[in-house]
């Protein structure tokens, strides 16, 4: 009979932990889709909506030893299909040992694009989307794409108010204003949204375009830290939210998800930068129907990117 109760108590007790862990499987599903619904609502108005052809069309390389390279692109082509692209990255994660890499392709980089011949190497984009631009990549530099996106620039200045509400501190080198649609003024200042979109994007200074690449990076790199500072796990689902309609992309949810806990969870050191091309590899070229390109040592470059990223 004692047997008999005692058995009866373990299988409450199993039924009521059982359903303990149901409820709490089901809060996080229910936070997780209030979160998403709530990134969603402030997406409002994203420029990507369906671009399926796109992400067809790219024709990605497997990932081999758990090394992913996505190739991110900054626009503010308005969903325009002919637009070349504003920024050009690849965005470097090792799944074993946590380290990320960022690497900037200056726009202006002159190489040969397949089918068209030299030109600068954002007017890949242009001809044929990211599919032509990942060849362009793998045949200059020998490097393997696995994945792309593309982020409308308005969608970039929502996910850093998500990732960072108390903005990110920047020391602004002059007064920035021409061709971003704001002010701002020289000194050190903590950016939101706006504005800090307006810093990673201007370029009318001495510097030019190789300014505009050292704050895209400063900037990614900030966020990144601020991510983790703060457990912005529990905000994956937002920030999903907020992302899908500004990013055309061919990484899945589940992938994005994955990687984002990946990235928030594990002690990850901070990301190493480069440039493309590297110092002392390229002069200033002018070339008819081109205008001015970076006319660069193509092996030199080759070999330090594809030593970058083998470190």
């Amino acid at each position: 009979m004692e047997r008999m109760q005692r058995r009866k108590k373990r299988v409450k007790w199993t039924r009521i932990i059982v359903l303990f862990f149901l409820l709490m499987i089901g809060s996080v599903g229910a936070y997780a889709t209030y979160q998403y619904k709530q990134g969603v609502s402030l997406a409002e108005g994203g420029k990507f909506k369906d671009e399926t052809k796109k992400a067809k069309a790219f024709q990605g390389e497997n990932v081999k030893l758990g090394r992913i390279n996505v190739l991110l692109l900054g626009s503010d082509s308005r969903g325009e299909e002919h637009a070349r692209t504003d920024s050009i990255m690849i965005a470097h994660y090792d799944q074993d040992t946590h380290q990320s890499k960022l690497i900037s392709i200056m726009r202006d980089t002159y190489v040969n694009i397949p089918g068209h011949g030299k030109q600068k190497i954002n007017a890949a984009y242009a001809y044929g989307g990211p599919e032509l631009l990942r060849q362009t990549i793998k045949e200059n530099f020998d490097i393997d794409l696995n994945y792309y996106a593309i982020v409308d620039f308005e969608g970039f200045s929502k996910i850093a108010d998500i990732i960072a509400p108390d903005g990110i501190e920047v020391d602004v080198p002059s007064k920035m204003s021409y061709g971003i649609g704001t002010t701002i003024e020289p000194g050190i200042q903590t950016l939101h949204g706006d504005k800090l979109l307006g810093y990673v994007r201007f370029r009318h200074d001495k510097l030019s375009d190789f300014g505009r690449v050292q704050r895209q990076q400063e900037v990614i790199g900030k966020l990144k830290d601020q991510a983790m500072s703060v457990g912005s796990i529990l905000k994956l689902p937002k920030m999903l939210g907020v992302i899908n309609p500004y990013v055309d992309t061919n990484l899945d949810t589940p992938t994005l998800l994955s990687l984002g806990k990946d990235l928030l969870t594990n002690q990850s050191n901070d990301i190493k930068t480069m440039r493309i091309p590297v110092d002392g590899s390229y002069t200033n070229e002018q070339f008819k129907n081109v205008g001015a390109v970076l006319s660069i040592n193509l092996e030199q470059n080759r070999s330090a990117l594809n030593d970058f990223l083998s470190l």
